[in-house]
């Protein structure tokens, strides 16, 4: 399901910050693996720098963040600068979680990508992730 790629898609899941609820990044992290792709799921209590060290270490074409602390306006722009600092401005950031569609519009113009509300069917997101990876990376 990875397109053109000769390789499977590599996706970081993570959940950044105190919230304990990891039940839809697992739901997530398990869909993607189904559609074919190398998950790497961090677990709970993450820090941004810890998400971007990973991704780093990991060689990931997408980060994956599950947030529904109410914390997105901070956990995303953070990631963003992050990554841009460690040089991974071609790694896709989308996530998904509690985030009122008036943040997700700002989040996005700031570089983030398509965000989920719970609920969201998993092809939808496997889907997203896939055309992506196929189109900005190799």
């Amino acid at each position: 399901m990875n397109g053109e790629l000769k390789r499977p898609i590599r996706v970081l899941v993570a959940k950044v910050g105190l919230d304990g609820h990891d039940r839809g990044a697992k739901v997530i992290a398990t869909a993607l693996r189904d559609a074919g792709m190398e998950v790497i799921y961090t677990g709970l209590r993450q820090t941004a720098e810890m998400v971007v060290n990973t991704a780093l270490q990991e060689d990931v074409d997408a980060i994956g963040i599950s947030i529904l602390s109410g914390a997105h306006m901070t956990v995303f722009p953070k990631l963003l600068h992050l990554m841009k600092e460690k040089g991974l401005q071609d790694v896709l950031l989308t996530g998904g979680g509690i985030i009122p569609e008036e943040d997700m519009q700002q989040l996005n113009k700031m570089g983030v990508g398509q965000l989920f509300a719970p609920g969201a069917p998993t092809a939808e997101i496997a889907d997203y992730i896939t055309k992506w990876t196929v189109t900005h990376r190799r």
